[in-house]
């Protein structure tokens, strides 16, 4: 990429966005395109539009979507489909007709069919089923995978799509309806310490209720007691988790090194063509193991248990990382330090 170049980073308040404008500035990219919610709502076609027409920017990283837990996506499937199918059809439309010279859209992990062999490969999509719960999100992600390969097919466009494991990271979203596993478990695991060390001062700032009576009725529902803590699932469900400025980094480096013509020189010529890249750590966990190691960051002396009524979602999900290897890429921090950064990060606020 050109260092001078305007590059409009989509979604940049977000976890991924957030951290890929740290990234870009710490490489020496100063020519940032930032735009809140409401300055640019990217759900407004004739918005987006204009917003291609007067600034005209050089590279576009798609990092916007509206994302969530199982709990967000099994309630809100309408919303995830639309409006992710909305910003990425105006965002990657007016980057075709504007002319960008290079685009990467975030995907994610959970476009790959639940009974997926494992590790997963590119070529794993659309091979089988999706996972339920989450399965119009992933549709939505995969009609951006497949619009960006059809504009590059027609268009000789240079859209790279990229496929990131489960993410975690500065920014992430810790409301406890919404938020994806790693920070609802640091959260549910801090609140479940200050409950149980009759820390209600503590509880009340953070969940900015004044009575004491209304907090314990509010973090019980949540699964938080005295005692003991409450998760989701059997705890026995296999995860991979990339620290969110590490993905940033292997996003900026495919930027810089990599075009569409890399990824599959017979794209068109094969039945399912991999015109995507995973980018993950080639590492796993269950669930439960996860539990323990922030359990101990955080210094919690209860009991943890594992409500098996609910769901646990896809059974295993390791993404093959070899193609992004072959570019020479690799991630730096390790699980527990991210973790570590993260609760410290939380407890910090």
């Amino acid at each position: 990429m050109i260092r001078e170049a305007k590059i409009f980073v989509a979604g940049h308040k977000g976890l991924v966005g957030s951290a890929l404008v740290k990234v870009l500035l710490e490489k020496g990219y100063k020519n940032l395109l930032l735009k809140n919610r409401s300055e640019l709502d990217l759900l407004n076609q004739k918005a987006v539009y204009e917003f291609f027409a007067k600034e005209r920017p050089t590279y576009v990283f798609l990092a916007a979507a509206k994302v969530g837990g199982i709990q967000a996506n099994k309630t809100y499937k309408a919303d995830f489909i639309y409006e992710n199918l909305t910003i990425q059809n105006n965002v990657i439309y007016c980057s075709y007709r504007f002319g960008i010279k290079k685009l990467l859209f975030l995907g994610s992990s959970c476009i790959y069919p639940k009974a997926a062999p494992q590790p997963i490969k590119e070529e794993h999509l659309l091979t089988g089923p999706l996972e339920l719960t989450n399965e119009s999100y992933a549709i939505a992600k995969i009609a951006g995978v497949k619009m960006c390969e059809s504009y590059n097919l027609q268009y000789n466009t240079n859209f790279i799509p990229v496929m990131p494991t489960n993410l975690y990271g500065p920014n992430d979203n810790f409301d406890l309806d919404t938020s994806h596993v790693i920070p609802a478990m640091i959260r549910k695991i801090i609140l479940a310490k200050w409950y149980h060390q009759r820390d209600f001062a503590s509880l009340q700032e953070d969940l900015e209720i004044e009575s004491v009576d209304e907090v314990i009725n509010y973090i019980e529902n949540k699964g938080v007691y005295h005692n003991r803590l409450e998760l989701w699932g059997s705890g026995k469900p296999l995860r991979e988790f990339l620290w969110s400025e590490d993905l940033a980094s292997a996003c900026i480096h495919i930027m810089e090194i990599v075009d569409f013509k890399d990824l599959n020189s017979k794209v068109g010529l094969i039945s399912n063509p991999s015109t995507h890249i995973n980018i993950g750590v080639g590492k796993e966990i269950n669930i439960k193991e996860l539990s323990l190691i922030i359990r101990d960051i955080v210094g919690y002396q209860g009991t943890i248990y594992f409500d098996a009524s609910k769901p646990d979602g896809t059974p295993r999900k390791l993404l093959d990382n070899s193609k992004l290897e072959s570019f020479g890429w690799e991630p730096k921090t390790s699980l527990k330090e991210g973790l570590k950064k993260l609760v410290i990060s939380y407890l910090g606020k």
